[in-house]
């Protein structure tokens, strides 16, 4: 965990090592299976670029993915007052503060370190919630990247999207690299269907891992910002608020949020999506009761 004034989450540090750990084996099996393919080495270096661009460019991609614009002080100055604020409760640096225009109720947290990060709000959520729920939002979303869980879940995002690239089009590389391997002695097909095997496989690993600790990091945030801000009360409200619009939200708007869901404060997603299945937030009424044990917690410290 970075250092700030956020309350440490042992649960939330094992979690992410052992999801490193998941994914650097991951990593290195996916490179030595691409080693012995057509491609070999060029395979290789097209995975850790686009991996590394992902991952360094993190904060920019998820913003321009939402349309969102960075806003100086002057331009949303009780936006940037109410982080002012928890960068100093919490002793840490000032993210990029970003306003995305869409109704879409929904907040965010980007970016490679705690220097190098975003927070993103939606026009949706600012004209739904009152100023102590947005705070109490802000700081569960602060809390993520001074935790750093948003490195670690934007660099298992890139990997399952690497896999998935990888699965996609790897029969038309195989084709374009393997050239007259294919006519004399076929190794480049057979080399190519385990690629595509095993990128199936890293995808649904990268998956899972994504969504246990995706869970278990909105919870540790919901803690965290709740402590910061002293009103858990006023987070639990926000969710509420934003649960019950979100059924009201087009379906349109919902899938083309869908590549940022497992980043939103709540999941884009209604009652009737398929994608609540496989969600990448604990359910609403987990939450609710995780904030009013918080809420107990603090009474009886005051």
């Amino acid at each position: 965990m970075a250092r700030s004034r956020f309350r440490g989450d042992r649960g939330l540090t094992l979690r992410m090592g052992g999801v490193g750990l998941g994914l650097g084996v991951l990593y290195l099996a996916f490179a030595a299976i691409l080693y012995q393919t057509p491609i070999g080495a060029f395979g290789i270096v097209i995975v850790l670029g686009l991996a590394w661009g992902q991952w360094y460019f993190s904060d920019s991609l998820a913003l321009k993915s939402m349309n969102a614009k960075v806003v100086e002080p002057a331009q949303a100055p009780e936006l940037h007052a109410m982080i002012d604020r928890l960068c100093a409760l919490a002793d840490m640096p000032k993210p990029r503060v970003a306003v995305a225009v869409t109704d879409l109720p929904n907040a965010f947290a980007t970016g490679r370190t705690p220097s190098h990060s975003a927070v993103c709000v939606t026009t949706g959520i600012m004209q739904r919630l009152d100023a102590d729920e947005l705070e109490g939002v802000l700081a569960h979303e602060l809390s993520h990247v001074a935790n750093r869980d948003v490195t670690i879940m934007t660099v298992a995002s890139s990997l399952g999207l690497l896999a998935g690239f990888i699965t996609r089009y790897g029969m038309y590389f195989g084709g374009m690299f393997s050239g007259g391997r294919d006519r004399n002695n076929n190794n480049g097909g057979p080399a190519f269907i385990v690629v595509f095997l095993v990128s199936l496989l890293v995808y649904a690993v990268s998956f899972v891992l994504i969504r246990g600790l995706s869970r278990y990091r909105e919870l540790s945030a919901d803690r965290s910002g709740a402590y910061l801000t002293g009103r858990p009360s006023k987070l639990s409200s926000a969710l509420v608020k934003i649960s019950g619009d979100m059924a009201r939200i087009p379906n349109k708007d919902l899938r083309d949020s869908q590549a940022m869901s497992a980043f939103f404060f709540a999941p884009a997603i209604n009652r009737e999506s398929v994608g609540a299945l496989f969600s990448t937030h604990p359910p609403l009424q987990q939450r609710l009761d995780q904030l009013a044990r918080v809420s107990a917690e603090l009474s009886e410290q005051g």
